[in-house]
């Protein structure tokens, strides 16, 4: 069923837009909760009249969100947070935790604008900032773990007890090796004494 949106949905559409949903969604959520009206031909025309109406409130509204996304170019993120030893997060990164970040830097961001693939893991990463329909912002996301130092630490002590252990093998080896020349020498020693005895009458 065709709907027209009463606000922005983030995945969806934006305010105004019509868009194609399944009958259950749009009468069971979007009409109930006020997000959308159905689309019939007057509801059409209706709009229509609206946004031509409306044309420079909406031009204001893109300059606004140009002017905010201004404010992001050439910020990136880095997002720390707890590693297990296998680099995998304890939780994930996701849309909140960049809001609440680009809000830290003083940035006019709503979470609900936000959108990015849940971090799982360390590394690099992508948000999107959603201003208007026509104004999306791509911010860079570096997820670091929180806790590297822990993690270091742990990975050296285990080396140390790994290089230790080696050590101590290859110290068992070269004194089982010492041992067996030396058997052979003593051997080797007898040998001719053996040979040269007189042989009994």
């Amino acid at each position: 069923m065709e709907i027209i949106l009463k606000e922005d949905i983030i995945g969806l559409g934006f305010k105004n837009d019509i868009v194609n949903v399944k009958s259950g969604y749009g009468r069971n959520y979007l009409i109930p909760q006020g997000k959308g009206v159905i689309a019939s031909p007057m509801a059409k025309k209706i709009l229509a009249e609206n946004l031509k109406q409306q044309a420079h409130k909406l031009a204001a509204q893109k300059a606004a969100a140009e002017e905010k996304a201004a404010q992001l170019n050439g910020v990136a993120l880095e997002i720390a947070a707890k590693v297990s030893a296998t680099g995998q997060l304890y939780g994930s990164v996701g849309a909140a935790q960049v809001a609440d970040e680009l809000v830290k830097l003083g940035k006019d961001v709503d979470r609900k604008i936000v959108t990015m693939k849940e971090a799982k893991k360390v590394g690099e990463y992508v948000a999107l900032v959603h201003f208007h329909k026509e104004v999306t912002v791509e911010v860079p996301v570096t997820v670091v773990a929180e806790n590297a130092a822990e993690l270091k630490a742990a990975a050296d002590a285990e080396e140390a007890i790994k290089a230790a252990a080696e050590a101590r093998t290859a110290a068992a080896k070269a004194a089982e090796a010492e041992a067996e020349q030396a058997e052979e020498a003593v051997e080797a020693e007898a040998a001719p004494a053996e040979e040269e005895a007189p042989a009994e009458a």
